[in-house]
C-alpha cells in the first residue's frame, strides 16, 4: 500500500480529506469550484437588463462590439503572457474568486456579449410585425393565434361588494393579422389572450371549452389589441376577446401535445373519486396542473411557503429519479441500488433511462419555460445524487443558468427562477454544512438532514417571498419539514397513476387512492398551517424590507449555531416559538388582554367588509357576516376561542360579506344558515348555498318579527319583512337587521341598509319600537349614506364600523363619523382601531381592542 508523499519532512495531506491517507470513499473532492459563477451571473444581470429596458439594436450592438474586442484583447495578451499561469497556480489551492486571469474576465465579457445580444434578438421579436402597432391605436382585430400554454383562470378578487368576474388567460402567438381592407400578414407575435370566462367558470373550472384547448392549438378570434401593461414581458401585446362562445379552432394541436393531454385527462379522471383536496392536489404535484386548486386551498400554500409544490417543481422531478438510480453517492459504485440494477441495466442504460425520464417529464408538464427550469435543476439534483460530489456542482448550476439565461432572457426577470436558482444553491452549499453542524451536535443524521434542507432553502428564498407577498411566514420551516416525507410517496405513487392510467384505470384508481393519503395530508399542513394566529408577520415588500430580512435571518442563525450547545435552552426557545405560532387563547388573554374576559360582541378586523361574533358561552358564537377573506376571519374567530357556531347570519350576498364563509366553517360545525330572501347577486348567492349542501348545513330565511335565543344571548330580526314593500330595492336594502341582547347589553346590526330602507325599517312594525342602544353596527361601512333620524332614534353609546384601510371608496365618511360623536357615540373602526370587542352590562361598557 502506497503511503503519503513526503515534501519537505511533513506528509502531504489530500485536498478533499483533510487526512495523510485520504477519506474512505474513493471518489475525493477539491474545494468549491467557483469559476463559471461570475460569467453566469454577468449573463443574468445584463439578460435582465436587456429585457427590463427594451434595449434598442444600436444599445445591443455597442455592448456586444465592446466586450468582444475587450475579451479578444485579453486572450490575445494571456496568450502572450503563457494563458496567465498564476493564475492556475492560485486556482489550484483555492479554486474560487482569487488567482483571476485575463481568461477568467474574457470569459465574463464575452457572457455579457452573448446575454446582450440574446436579449436584443428576442426583445426584437416583440416588435416585429403589425400586432404592436395596432395595439397602440388599441384596434379591433380579426387574428388567427396558437395557443402556446395551458389555460388558467385568474383568481378570484373581491372589489367592494362584488367578486371581480373570471377571466381565462392563455399565453399565444399570433400568426395571421386579418386587416380591415381583406388583406392578411403573416406575423409570429407572442401575445396574452384574455378570455371573458362567465359566472360559472370558477365554480366548473373545466368545463369551459376555452380551458381545454392544448397548447399548439390554432384558434381565430376577434377582439381587442391593446399594448402590455408594463415593459419587461414576454408577450407584445394583450388581446381580449369578448362575449366569446366556444373557441373557433382551425388548427389542431400536434401530437406531441395532443399525447401529453392524454396523459394529464387520464391522471384527472384517475383522481375523481378522492377527497376534493388530494383530488386537486395530486395532479399538481405529478405534472403542475393547478385547475383544480381552489383560491382557499392556493391561499393556504401560499401563506407557508409550500407553493412550490403546486408548480412543476424539480425536487419532485429528482425524487422520481433517484428511485431509478437510488441514494447519493452510490451510482458509481458496484453495490449501487435503485431500480435500476435490479432491472439489470448497466449505468450506461441507467443515463439513457435518467435521460428519457427527463424527456418524458418535459412533454407531459408542457416544454415551457418553468418545466425546462425544473428539469435543468433536477437534472443538478441528480447529478448530486449520482455521483455525491455536491461541493463540485456549483459550476454544473452557474453552467445551468448560464445556458437558460441565453436560451430564454425573460427568465432573467423571472421571480419562479430566481427562487429555484436560490434553493438549489442552498441546498448544494449551506445544507451539507448545516448538516454536518447538527450531526456534530447529536442530531440523528436523517433529522439533520431534513432541517438543513428546510432551514437552507427557507433561509435564501424568504427575503424574495417578502418582496412579493410582503408578508414573512413564520410556519414556512415547520411545514415544509412535516411534509417532506409524505411528498416521496405521493410523487412516486403519483407518476405511477400517470404511467398505469391510459392502459388499466382500476390500477390508476386504486394508486391514486393510496397517494391520496400522502396528498390530503400535505394539503392538511397547509391548512392548519395557515390557520395559525400567529403563523406570519406583515413585512415590507421592498428590496430594503428583503435586506433587512437578510440581516435578520444572519442574526438567528448566529443566536442558533449558540443555542444548539444549551439543548435546554433550545427546548425552551421551540416551546416558545409553538405558543407564539398557535397562540391559545387563554394564554394569549393573559399576555395581551384579547380577547377580554367576559366580551359579549367583537367586530373582526376582515378589512372591507363585515365580520361580527355575538358570544353565546362555551367557546360557541353566532357569526353575522363573514368578510371578504376566509383566513382573516378564520384567525379571528381562533383567537376569540369560537369552535362552535350555532348560527351564521349572513345580512346579504354581497361578496364583501359572504366571501369569508369558508375561513368561519373550517373546523368549525355549523347548526345552521340564515340569509335573506334576495339572493342577488346570483353567483354569490350560488356559493353559498353550494357550500351549505356540501357540509349538510341548513339554509334558512330570516324574516322581520323573528325571535331566537342561544345561550344568555337573543335577538330579534327587524328586517327585511316577509313580503316586499315600495321603496327598498338591491342586496344591500334587503339586508338582514337585528337587535341583540346579551347581558344587559343592545346591539343593533343594520348590515349595509341605505337610507330608504332605514327608514322602512323606521315605519315597520318591527322597527317602530326602536329605542336608544348600547352598541350600534353602522351600516355600509360607516358610508355617507344614512338616516339621521334612524341614527337619533337609535341613540348608541358605542358606534362600530367595519372598513379596510385606504379603500377607495372614502370609508368611513366623515359626516357619518361626526353625526354619530354629535349624538354622544364613540367610534371605533377596524381600519385604525383593528378588532373591537364589548363586555360589561347595564351603565358600564367595557370596551377591548386587539
Amino acid at each position: 500500500m502506497t503511503g503519503p508523499v513526503v515534501r519537505g519532512g511533513r506528509p502531504t495531506v489530500h485536498a478533499g480529506s483533510g487526512s495523510p491517507l485520504g477519506a474512505a470513499h474513493p471518489r475525493q473532492e477539491g474545494p468549491t469550484d467557483l469559476r463559471l459563477v461570475p460569467p453566469a451571473l454577468a449573463a443574468w444581470a445584463t439578460a435582465a437588463v436587456a429585457v427590463a429596458l427594451d434595449a434598442p439594436p444600436g444599445w445591443v450592438a455597442g455592448v456586444v462590439g465592446v466586450c468582444v474586442a475587450v475579451a479578444g484583447w485579453l486572450l490575445i495578451a494571456a496568450r502572450g503572457s503563457g494563458g496567465g499561469s498564476g493564475g492556475r497556480r492560485a486556482g489550484s489551492r483555492w479554486r474560487g474568486w482569487r488567482g483571476w486571469s485575463k481568461t477568467s474576465v474574457a470569459a465574463v465579457l464575452l457572457c455579457v456579449a452573448a446575454a446582450a445580444a440574446s436579449g436584443g434578438l428576442h426583445g426584437a421579436d416583440l416588435r416585429r410585425g403589425p400586432v404592436p402597432g395596432l395595439a397602440r391605436q388599441y384596434t379591433h382585430v380579426t387574428v388567427e393565434v396558437e395557443v402556446t400554454s395551458d389555460p388558467r383562470l385568474t383568481r378570484p378578487r373581491i372589489e367592494g361588494d362584488h367578486a371581480a368576474p373570471t377571466a381565462i388567460l392563455l399565453n399565444a402567438e399570433v400568426r395571421r393579422v386579418e386587416r380591415r381592407d381583406g388583406t392578411v400578414a403573416g406575423t409570429r407575435t407572442p401575445v396574452l389572450l384574455i378570455v371573458a370566462a362567465g359566472p360559472g367558470a370558477a365554480r366548473d373550472r373545466e368545463g369551459s371549452p376555452w380551458l381545454s384547448l392544448l397548447p399548439s392549438t390554432r384558434v381565430r378570434v376577434t377582439g381587442r389589441v391593446v399594448p402590455a401593461l408594463g415593459g419587461g414581458d414576454r408577450i407584445a401585446a394583450v388581446l381580449r376577446v369578448r362575449g366569446a362562445g366556444p373557441p373557433r379552432v382551425v388548427g389542431q394541436p400536434s401530437d406531441t401535445q395532443r399525447f401529453a393531454g392524454e396523459l394529464r385527462g387520464r391522471l384527472r379522471a384517475a383522481t375523481d373519486g378522492l377527497e376534493p383536496d388530494a383530488r386537486a392536489l395530486l395532479p399538481g404535484l405529478v405534472v403542475g396542473d393547478t385547475s383544480r386548486i381552489t383560491p382557499e386551498l392556493d391561499e393556504a400554500f401560499r401563506a407557508t411557503d409550500l407553493t412550490h409544490l403546486l408548480a412543476v417543481s424539480g425536487a419532485n422531478f429528482t425524487i422520481v429519479l433517484a428511485l431509478l438510480i437510488g441514494p447519493p453517492g452510490r451510482a458509481q459504485r458496484i453495490e449501487r441500488r435503485g431500480l435500476a440494477p435490479r432491472l439489470g441495466l448497466p449505468l450506461r442504460a441507467t443515463a439513457v433511462c435518467g435521460g428519457a425520464l427527463t424527456l418524458g417529464f418535459v412533454i407531459v408538464c408542457r416544454p415551457d419555460p418553468s418545466v425546462l427550469r425544473a428539469a435543468a435543476c433536477g437534472s443538478i439534483a441528480l447529478l448530486a445524487i449520482a455521483t455525491g460530489r455536491r461541493r463540485s456542482l456549483v459550476p454544473a448550476l452557474a453552467t445551468a443558468v448560464l445556458v437558460l439565461v441565453l436560451y430564454d432572457p425573460w427568465l432573467a426577470r423571472s421571480y419562479g427562477f430566481l427562487l429555484s436558482v436560490l434553493a438549489t444553491g442552498a441546498l448544494l452549499t449551506l445544507a451539507p454544512r448545516w448538516s454536518a453542524a447538527l450531526r456534530g451536535r447529536g442530531v440523528p443524521p436523517r433529522v439533520a438532514e431534513a432541517l438543513a434542507a428546510a432551514g437552507a432553502a427557507q433561509a435564501v428564498c424568504a427575503p424574495v417571498v417578502a418582496v412579493l407577498s410582503a408578508r414573512v411566514s413564520l410556519v414556512a420551516v415547520p411545514c415544509n419539514l412535516l411534509v417532506e416525507f409524505a411528498v416521496a410517496p405521493a410523487t412516486v405513487l403519483g407518476f405511477a397513476t400517470l404511467a398505469t392510467a391510459p392502459w388499466a384505470m382500476p390500477v390508476a384508481k386504486a394508486l391514486a387512492w393510496c397517494a391520496g393519503w400522502p396528498t390530503g395530508w400535505i394539503a392538511d399542513i397547509a391548512r392548519v398551517g395557515a390557520a395559525l394566529p400567529g403563523g406570519g408577520m406583515d413585512w415590507p415588500g421592498t428590496w430594503t424590507g428583503a435586506l433587512l430580512l437578510v440581516c435578520a435571518i444572519a442574526a438567528v442563525v448566529l443566536v442558533g449555531r449558540g443555542l444548539l450547545r444549551h439543548p435546554w435552552l433550545s427546548g425552551a426557545c421551540g416551546v416558545l416559538l409553538l405558543l407564539v405560532l398557535v397562540q391559545p387563547p387563554p394564554l394569549a388573554r393573559v399576555i395581551t388582554g384579547w380577547p377580554p374576559t367576559g366580551w359579549r360582541f367583537a367586530m373582526c378586523d376582515v378589512g372591507q367588509g363585515d365580520a361580527t361574533v355575538l358570544a353565546a358561552g362555551d367557546g360557541s358564537g353566532v357569526v353575522v357576516d363573514a368578510g371578504p377573506d376566509p383566513i382573516r376571519v378564520d384567525r379571528c374567530l381562533s383567537a376569540l376561542g369560537i369552535t362552535r357556531i350555532p348560527l351564521v347570519v349572513l345580512t346579504h350576498f354581497h361578496a364583501d360579506h359572504v366571501a369569508g364563509l369558508p375561513g368561519v366553517l373550517r373546523g368549525r360545525p355549523v347548526g345552521a344558515i340564515e340569509t335573506t330572501g334576495f339572493e342577488e347577486p346570483l353567483d354569490q348567492a350560488e356559493s353559498v348555498h353550494r357550500q351549505a349542501a356540501v357540509r349538510r348545513i341548513p339554509v334558512t330565511r330570516a324574516v322581520a318579527g323573528e325571535r331566537r335565543r342561544t345561550g344568555g344571548l337573543d335577538w330579534r330580526v327587524l328586517w327585511p319583512p316577509p313580503s316586499p314593500v315600495p321603496g327598498p330595492e338591491g342586496p344591500n336594502d334587503a339586508s338582514v337587521t337585528l337587535l341583540v341582547r346579551s347581558a344587559g347589553l343592545t346591539m343593533l346590526m343594520l348590515g349595509d341598509l341605505e337610507p330608504p330602507a332605514q327608514q322602512a325599517l323606521l315605519r315597520s312594525p318591527a322597527g317602530s319600537g326602536l329605542g336608544a342602544v348600547d352598541v350600534l353596527k353602522v351600516a355600509h361601512h360607516g358610508s355617507a349614506y344614512q338616516d339621521p333620524d334612524l341614527i337619533r332614534r337609535a341613540a348608541p353609546r358605542l358606534a362600530l364600523i367595519s372598513t379596510g384601510a385606504d379603500n377607495p371608496y372614502g370609508h368611513p365618511a366623515p359626516s357619518t363619523v361626526a353625526a354619530l360623536e354629535a349624538g354622544g357615540a364613540q367610534v371605533l373602526r377596524t381600519d385604525v382601531d383593528g378588532a373591537v370587542a364589548v363586555g360589561g352590562g347595564g351603565d358600564r361598557l367595557l370596551i377591548a381592542r386587539d
